[in-house]
């Protein structure tokens, strides 16, 4: 009902009555018809096929940058009408779906091939598809500004996609990305600081916190462990010790240490294989913690305490 009028100005009764399908507000008491053309602000229904399946459905599906042609094509048939059709008719039926499958510029040939090598990495590293989305988004604006030409395809869309991770904040190492798209990582690394850089697109450096729960699912690594690790990290980040500092090293050195207190004994080599860094990174990191943090003394002592159970298992 409209809410300014609220009584009758014939009579002045306040009984009225507001008919939905033919838009009328009527005054019960003396018949007067207010309003009659009133405005449905509701949502506008509409169904303009056969079928159930698609009843009261009035737009298509949303845009997507995951397609070359952003989801807008129009698809002229299916093979059930052809086998309803015959002679001419079914000739040109054909003719115009070749024509219409036909794609024209060279920047929608480059989409069509780079968005699929897309959607197989962004399956093989079983990633959401929301990073997808961004991740294709990123590639259309670099095909359309001309930055592909000079690199391989599938490099651009490696670091496209390294940067959507980047922006949704979902963990993902360049040696996941090496391994999923057969690209070397440096070269990954070199094309994601090139589009990041030439697109303006800004992202803020990743956070140590993120790596954690992959790294000690893969080391198999108690609850305890990582909910220790992530103290440590808290720490090591109000003395800064994580700026400047990669933030797989930091996170894999930080569950090394929190696996030692725990009890949890992992070689360095095991966490360097799982976090994609070398050994010598975990050993740095480990010694900083280690200093910074005041936990020197007590790692000597769990050390000594295993010196002297194996010794005296050898002795056994």
């Amino acid at each position: 009902m409209n809410k300014f009028i609220k009584r009758c100005p014939e009579c002045g009764s306040i009984n009225l009555f507001f008919n939905k399908d033919k838009g009328e507000i009527i005054c019960k008491d003396c018949g007067l018809v207010i309003e009659d053309k009133l405005i449905d602000h509701g949502k506008d229904w509409r169904d303009f096929e056969d079928s159930d399946d698609v009843s009261k459905r009035r737009t298509g599906a949303p845009m997507s940058y995951s397609q070359y042609d952003q989801g807008l094509g129009t698809a002229i048939g299916s093979t059930a009408d052809l086998s309803r059709l015959e002679g001419k008719s079914k000739n040109k039926f054909i003719r115009l779906r070749r024509w219409q499958k036909r794609i024209t510029t060279a920047i929608e040939r480059n989409l069509k091939l780079a968005l699929a090598e897309l959607k197989r990495i962004t399956s093989f590293l079983n990633l959401p598809e929301s990073v997808q989305e961004e991740a294709a988004r990123i590639y259309t604006l670099a095909v359309q500004r001309g930055l592909v030409r000079g690199r391989s395809m599938e490099s651009v869309v490696a670091g496209a996609l390294y940067a959507a991770c980047r922006a949704h904040e979902i963990p993902r190492t360049l040696d996941e990305l090496s391994e999923a798209s057969g690209i070397d990582k440096k070269e990954i690394g070199r094309t994601y600081r090139f589009i990041t850089r030439e697109l303006n697109i800004r992202i803020l450096p990743s956070n140590p916190m993120d790596y954690l729960s992959r790294f000690s699912s893969s080391l198999k690594l108690s609850p305890e462990t990582q909910t220790k690790s992530v103290d440590l990290l808290d720490l090591a980040q109000k003395k800064e010790l994580t700026s400047g500092r990669g933030p797989t090293g930091i996170a894999a050195a930080a569950l090394y240490v929190a696996a030692l207190l725990n009890g949890e004994k992992r070689t360095q080599r095991e966490v360097a294989d799982v976090a994609g860094v070398t050994e010598v990174t975990i050993r740095n990191r480990y010694k900083e913690l280690l200093k910074e943090l005041n936990l020197e003394n007590e790692i000597k002592k769990i050390k000594g305490k295993r010196r002297k159970k194996r010794d005296l298992d050898d002795d056994i």
